[in-house]
């Protein structure tokens, strides 16, 4: 019997914008659940998407429809774009299914009836696109949400709770029992830190003031907390409630990837469910970085939103996957720029695989009539090709254990290199010269051949097609097997190759920039267009884009120049900035005013680097009563202004006024 193997991407919030950034953790997950196939596990692999809570509720009803109708044609689009990308999930399961909403009742009464859920009231700012509620301790400047920086409002509504407080002792001894259980280490540490070292509130489960989402199943006026009811979406997805033989065999779930911002639901709402529940918890939760155009998030605000379908068009799927694995550190954040996407297509897979696939398949067509012959003439070099490429395999077989994705293909491209430089070693142009070196010559070209055998079995999980390409041109037959790319000599002698086009040209970088933008701009004109056509079908329309209205003077109550002067400005020099500790959207900016220093803390990552922000001469108001945020106290506020379009700009000086000198 195989070794069975069960793997989910989150239930991602069904956005008809899709951009490489939320094609990324699907990514890996495919090529995780190709490579664990390739080792002989038995592989369950479920994504789907998350439909319900107040978001998605008055989205639709901006264009005039029901929720479900609204999200309904964007999850065919999902599931078109995985159908392009050859992402083989299992099972997409929606939260709207209606076998998932019957197991979210069940779950719902369960916890209930052993009293782990009880009615109260709640208050709390809640942040409606992250469907969160914050204290005020947790929040970022001006009541934004420490996760995504934007406006919360204050939330006061009857409300039932699940007891995660009594979970506070079971989950730290969780982590220290079990510290493979969340990976990297770092986001244990930020969970540790953030959340279990203060104590944990008890969580608020249902909500009252809308009705899109799962009934609570004894009491019509509450609908289920979204987390609850997405979370259990990897139950669903897997047979709970409708293939419990099925279910029995794979769960608990070996691995959770997930975006680095949702590991407290992973980690402690979803591990304290479970226990609550009496059911095996999952192995794993991964933690992933995320992808930045620039070191920004993209967003379709502003303007930099790179789409996966003109890449693929152009370049083609495995060209898109190899340079989302290969770029970056699965834990880490990565920023996608198209030069380095080209430079990375040219170097890698042009210069590289491309080249030596050219190479070897011509040179045994013009040296040897396309014929494949393994003889047993040695040169200088064979040996050292020959370690290396048997070596290969546990390399990557030992950094796909810790879903390093980028040092596994770094291993199999130090093969791919050795290749080139074993043809430049062994010059078989020159030995062709003489007949003599003719059992010489096919020697080299066997090892060509066999070392690009054993890359296309490596490079399967993850470049499939090209895989599939290397081998028929080589002549090679047969299932791929993991176990055959220890082995160097299984290419049968007498193979016949087959001339196929370059598999990765090369690129003129700053044409292609100019094609793809062009690409890029097409596909978000077609789907806009797209958006209207399909909102009027269903009988919506599109609503009209909201007026700004230039404030009047008189509107604003006047000040007295007293009241003015109780504001202390000052010039600061920027002298430093880091990343805040316990929140990925904000900035720690180390000032310094004169002889004064003093610490901010800033929700403005998303609009400068820390680069642009070092040595900046800023204003900023200092006479402000200090304020935590996320555990870091902050002394004063900077000074900026806002565009219509959210762009941000600080406030700065013209001169070079010195830092520490005062506004009048």
């Amino acid at each position: 019997m195989s070794k069975k193997y069960y793997l989910t991407t989150p239930i991602y919030y069904p956005s008809d914008n899709l951009h490489i950034g939320h094609t990324y953790c699907t990514v890996a997950a495919d090529a995780l659940k190709k490579f664990k196939i390739l080792q002989g596990y038995d592989v369950y692999f479920t994504t789907g998407s998350d439909e319900h809570g107040q978001k998605l509720m008055q989205k639709a009803h901006e264009y005039g429809m029901e929720p479900k109708e609204y999200i309904d044609h964007i999850v065919d689009n999902i599931k078109a774009l995985w159908k392009t990308m050859d992402i083989d999930y299992d099972y997409f399961i929606r939260s709207t299914d209606e076998i998932h909403e019957k197991n979210v009742q069940n779950i719902f009464q369960k916890l209930y009836d052993k009293g782990e859920i009880y009615k109260s009231e709640y208050e709390g700012y809640y942040c409606t696109p992250c469907e969160s509620f914050w204290t005020e301790s947790q929040l970022g400047e001006g009541h934004t949400c420490p996760d995504c920086g934007r406006e919360t409002h204050l939330a006061k509504e009857e409300a039932y709770f699940f007891r995660l407080s009594k979970y506070r002792d079971k989950l730290i001894e969780l982590y220290n029992e079990h510290p493979e259980f969340i990976v990297p280490e770092s986001r244990k540490n930020e969970m540790v830190k953030n959340f279990l070292e203060g104590g944990l509130d008890d969580l608020s489960v249902s909500r009252s003031s809308f009705k899109w989402g799962v009934k609570v199943p004894f009491d019509d006026n509450h609908i289920v907390y979204v987390w609850i009811d997405a979370l259990s979406c990897y139950l669903t997805g897997l047979g709970y409630g409708w293939n419990d033989e099925q279910f029995n065999e794979f769960w608990p779930a070996d691995v959770h990837l997930v975006g680095k911002e949702i590991m407290r639901f992973h980690t402690i709402i979803w591990p304290a469910i479970l226990m609550a529940l009496d059911m095996p918890l999952p192995k794993q939760v991964f933690g992933h970085g995320w992808i930045l155009f620039d070191n920004d998030k993209m967003s379709k605000s502003k303007g930099n939103v790179v789409y996966p379908e003109p890449i693929i068009k152009l370049y083609g799927v495995d060209a898109l996957k190899y340079f989302l694995l290969r770029e970056f550190s699965f834990g880490s954040d990565g920023s996608f720029t198209k030069e380095k996407f080209m430079a990375r297509l040219n170097s890698d897979l042009a210069n590289d695989l491309g080249n030596l696939v050219s190479r070897t398949v011509s040179m045994i067509i013009k040296y040897n009539d396309g014929v494949i012959e393994k003889t047993d003439a040695k040169t200088e070099f064979d040996d050292s090709l020959i370690e290396l490429a048997t070596s290969i395999r546990s390399k990557v077989e030992k950094a796909m254990e810790t879903y390093q994705f980028s040092d596994a293909l770094e291993a199999i491209w130090t093969l791919v290199r050795r290749g080139n430089k074993y043809v430049d070693e062994t010059t078989p142009w020159i030995l062709a010269k003489d007949e003599a070196k003719k059992d010489e010559l096919n020697n080299v070209l066997y090892n060509l051949a066999e070392s690009l055998r054993i890359v296309s079995i490596l490079i399967s999980p993850f470049l499939t097609n090209t895989a599939k390409e290397i081998r028929r041109q080589l002549g090679i037959e047969g299932e791929i097997k993991l176990e055959d790319a220890s082995e160097f000599g299984l290419l049968a002698s007498g193979a016949k190759v087959t001339k196929g086009d370059v598999i990765f040209p090369r690129l003129d970088i700053q044409e292609e920039i100019k094609k793809l933008d062009a690409e890029n701009k097409a596909l978000a004109d077609k789907r806009e267009k797209d958006l209207e056509e399909w909102i009027a079908k269903a009988g919506g329309k599109k609503p009209e884009a909201k007026k700004v209205e230039e404030a009047k003077e008189d509107e604003a109550a006047p000040i007295t120049i007293d009241d003015f002067g109780k504001v202390k400005i000052k010039v600061a020099l920027v002298e430093s900035v880091e990343d805040h500790p316990n929140a990925d959207r904000l900035y720690v900016l180390n000032l310094k005013l004169g002889d004064e220093r003093r610490v901010i803390v800033s929700n403005i990552k998303s609009h400068y680097t820390k680069e642009e922000l070092t040595g900046k001469k800023i204003l900023v108001i200092t006479n402000l009563e200090p304020k935590k945020f996320r555990g870091v106290e902050s002394h004063g506020m900077l000074m900026a202004a806002q565009t219509e379009d959210g762009k941000l700009s600080l406030a700065t000086v013209m001169e070079d006024i010195p830092d520490g000198a005062v506004v009048n």
